[in-house]
């Protein structure tokens, strides 16, 4: 007769440092339908960007926006659940957990959307006819809830351990991060699954434009220009991230790998207008001062920044004013880059899929570039890619994000010194965007190049 197999059990507390560690990624965005399919484009500039039309239901509205088109017609209806059960099962596969071993009651989950797909609500009753939901898909009285995602990956999982789903706009996906890490510390939890998904959905769009903060230009994938003295706006993308979290000592004692440790977080509130930033940065360069000062990197800084970068002239001057006040003169030595350009804001899952993204550039050694910038704001002087990432040793990095309603939060991140518990690096796409590679180009032509290649012209 076979034992059988002993449970997870480490100890709840210890005088030892042992911080909470990344040990499965999943993602899912317009470019890619995981992980390193999503890497492989921002390594390359691949945009995700296009128009929007009939078929996605903007009835008159033909904007820039990420969207996920290789869904099929069921999932499309129910975008920001099925988004997140694709990546939470990837981050899941990723951190190789013998489920055998798992006490499903200590497995947190906290992921959150920003409202589910109510489109299916007001679908023309021939059409509701026509394709009707299957069996085993969420009905509308659970997929409109902003909670659904978040109960309905549990359940799919087994996950019976605190279940929590936060709504603070474009700061959800990191606040998400933070509560896991919180649940995991005060020995309510030995694992969490944790991120966040969005989808474009009329509503949202329709206020955004009305607002005039959407970016538009003649060519889509050109529109969102972060840190360009010549941006207009931003897009809005969709997409998820999930993230394995455990204490290291955890992940070390079952032979698990982690990409990233959680170095320290923080979240501040601006006492401004509901979609204003402080215009001096007090609070941003108040939150990279103290997100440091929890990481103890006072005489370091970070290496690399994966900076919120909207492409608006309010966040972007905003943002490189609170770096430079933020880390003073190690402000001159760190890169710092904007995802947006490729994958759109994703609103929602904008903290949670950057957060995996800065994750990925620690294990490989390359923060990718900031798209679309070709002609950079001054303010502050600080290096932002424009238009070709870095490829060197990256040790430290902090992923910030900014919200409405007035979230400022931001966390910092650092490789492992255990090699034995580092994720092993990957080696680039040969079509890589890299800084020194393309130096006889400028950073425009070396990117028209690459594209012209991808595009077989």
């Amino acid at each position: 007769m076979h034992d059988e197999p002993q449970i997870y059990r480490f100890p709840a507390f210890s005088i030892d440092y042992d911080p909470i560690v990344i040990s499965g990624i999943g993602l899912a965005t317009s470019v890619g339908k995981d992980r390193e399919s999503v890497w492989q484009a921002l390594q390359t500039g691949q945009s995700g960007i296009r128009r929007t039309n009939e078929q996605d239901g903007f009835n008159g509205l033909a904007l820039p926006c990420g969207m996920v088109d290789w869904l099929g017609p069921h999932d499309r209806r129910l975008k920001s659940v099925k988004l997140s059960e694709i990546a939470a099962e990837e981050a899941l596969g990723d951190a190789q957990i013998d489920w055998s071993r798992v006490d499903r009651q200590r497995f947190a989950s906290s992921v959150s959307t920003q409202f589910g797909d109510i489109g299916y609500l007001y679908l023309d009753p021939q059409v509701r006819d026509q394709y009707p939901l299957p069996e085993d898909q969420p009905h509308w009285w659970n997929e409109f809830l902003p909670s659904s995602a978040s109960g309905i990956i549990a359940e799919r999982f087994g996950l019976q351990g605190p279940r929590l789903c936060h709504a603070t706009a474009c700061a959800s996906g990191l606040i998400s991060t933070m509560a896991a890490a919180r649940m995991i510390e005060d020995d309510q939890a030995d694992f969490a699954l944790c991120g966040a998904a969005d989808m474009v959905h009329p509503l949202t769009l329709a206020s955004f434009h009305r607002m005039g903060v959407l970016a538009d230009h003649e060519d889509a994938t050109r529109a969102c220009r972060p840190f360009d003295v010549n941006r207009n706006g931003f897009v809005m993308g969709e997409g998820a991230a999930m993230l394995v979290l455990e204490k290291r000592s955890h992940c070390l004692q079952r032979g698990g790998r982690i990409y990233a440790e959680l170095a320290g977080s923080a979240v501040f509130g601006l006492a401004q207008h509901v979609t204003g930033l402080d215009g001096a940065a007090e609070s941003l360069s108040h939150l990279i001062k103290t997100l440091c000062y929890r990481a103890r990197w006072d005489y370091l800084g970070p290496d690399y920044i994966n900076a919120h970068g909207t492409g608006t002239a309010q966040n972007d001057l905003s943002e490189l004013s609170a770096i430079r006040l933020g880390l003073e003169d190690l402000s001159d030595r760190v890169v710092v880059s904007s995802n947006k350009a490729v994958l759109g804001h994703l609103i929602n899952a904008a903290g949670s899929v950057e957060l995996a993204i800065t994750a990925l550039a620690l294990r490989d050694g390359y923060a990718p570039p900031t798209m679309n910038l070709t002609s950079p704001e001054l303010q502050g002087k600080i290096d932002c890619l424009a238009d070709c990432g870095v490829q060197r040793e990256l040790n430290r990095a902090l992923k910030l994000s900014l919200a409405f309603g007035g979230h400022v939060v931001g966390m910092a991140l650092c490789k492992s010194t255990d090699e034995n518990l580092q994720r092993n690096s990957l080696p680039l796409n040969c079509g890589a965007l890299v800084r020194g590679a393309l130096a006889r180009q400028s950073p425009s032509t070396a990117v028209a190049s690459r594209r012209a290649a991808m595009s077989g012209s």
